[in-house]
């Protein structure tokens, strides 16, 4: 049987990384065509040396070089991995609004995609599904929670209500105080999962999940009144579809992204891959679940307003929260100032509707430098 040939943009990150664990595991049916790293040449070398692609892309100033594979650079360099039809599908594992335009491209070149950059669909959700229905592609979440809303829709047009689940992150059970004098150290400590320091802390502030509602909100074509958020701390459930009839069907699992990501590259198919271990409902004993308080975590409500909105509205609400993160992250701002910089740039933004892909990243870049003017001003 031919192996299943797969590229990897982000392949240093923590999901890229956790996807060649899960592709060695599965050796006999993958061969990897290309990886694309940021500025760890370092390790990209390493994976590279390891899995033998037949292009490394990276975007440091520092040299590369690797016996048998072709290096390239930057955009251009993504842009031709992704214009590449011997690829059978390529993991979107980047994180930022890079991952928009090198989705695009394979989507125009009829590649599938496994897709776990969240920019791609916030930013312009609308346009990248249409491309995709356009050119019979499919768009493979590999979230958790969206993933298991892909396991659970066997027939959409019998589900009623998509239920995704939060751990509530480090804070679900301290003041509102208490997360506007946090430390760094402490929205970093995210109790169930490890992921990069960005995404962690969205996690604190329960961005993440309003990111990942406009996410379900283009993959799964449901209306924001029929998505629904619910704290569940142990992890578990990973989310859940409501059925017209009342049936509810969930996807459990321990917390591992391992599961995800191999489900998205394999799909439709099933394999053994790695498992952390069996699971037991003896062992976990108990599921707990609540409504999120939206005093508390604002900003899930900054992200139905955004979604809601529609247009450049979304645009506005992942750059200004990412530039608040990184200046949270830099110790300028305290984490809660984060939600207030995001609803002051939102308030004053002026939406287009229906936006080109250029109008979408002149926004991008406008929103940027707006916020980081705020954020001056408060330091």
């Amino acid at each position: 049987m031919e192996k299943k040939k797969i590229s990897i943009i982000g392949s240093t990150g923590s999901i890229g990384t956790q996807a060649l664990e899960v592709i060695e595991k599965l050796k006999d049916k993958f061969e990897i065509l290309a990886l694309a790293g940021g500025s760890n040449t370092e390790l990209l070398k390493k994976q590279a040396e390891k899995f033998k692609p037949k292009y490394i892309c990276h975007n440091s100033t520092s040299q590369l070089t690797v016996s048998g594979a072709k290096i390239l650079h930057g955009s251009d360099g993504l842009e031709e991995i992704c214009s590449n039809k011997e690829n059978d599908i390529i993991l979107v594992a980047c994180s930022g609004k890079i991952g928009l335009k090198p989705t695009l491209t394979a989507i125009k070149n009829n590649i599938n995609i496994a897709l776990a950059n969240k920019e791609t669909l916030v930013m312009a959700g609308d346009i990248v599904m249409s491309e995709a229905r356009k050119h019979g592609v499919k768009i493979l979440p590999v979230d958790s929670e969206h993933s298991a809303i892909h396991q659970c829709i066997k027939d959409i047009n019998f589900v009623d209500k998509l239920i995704i689940t939060a751990s509530g992150g480090p804070f679900l059970h301290k003041t509102i105080d208490d997360i506007k004098n946090a430390t760094v150290e402490e929205a970093l400590h995210h109790p169930r999962w490890n992921m990069g320091k960005k995404i962690t802390v969205d996690s604190a502030t329960l961005m993440n999940k309003g990111l990942e509602i406009i996410e379900a909100h283009h993959l799964f074509g449901f209306d924001y009144d029929d998505i629904e958020v619910v704290i569940h701390p142990q992890s578990i459930v990973h989310s859940a579809v409501e059925y017209k009839d009342g049936s509810v069907i969930a996807q459990l699992g321990l917390p591992s992204m391992h599961i995800p990501i191999q489900y998205a590259i394999t799909y439709p198919e099933r394999l053994e891959g790695i498992k952390s271990k069996s699971f037991s409902f003896a062992e976990i004993a108990r599921l707990d679940f609540e409504k999120p308080d939206f005093e508390k975590f604002p900003c899930i409500k900054l992200a139905y307003h955004a979604g809601r909105t529609g247009g450049t509205s979304t645009v506005c609400l992942n750059a200004a929260n990412e530039e608040a993160v990184f200046a949270f992250l830099d110790g300028k701002i305290k984490l809660y100032d984060i939600y207030t910089i995001v609803e002051k740039m939102m308030s004053s933004h002026k939406v287009i509707q229906n936006p080109t892909i250029d109008e979408i990243f002149s926004v991008d870049a406008a929103i940027r430098e707006q916020t980081k003017n705020i954020i001056k001003q408060m330091i």
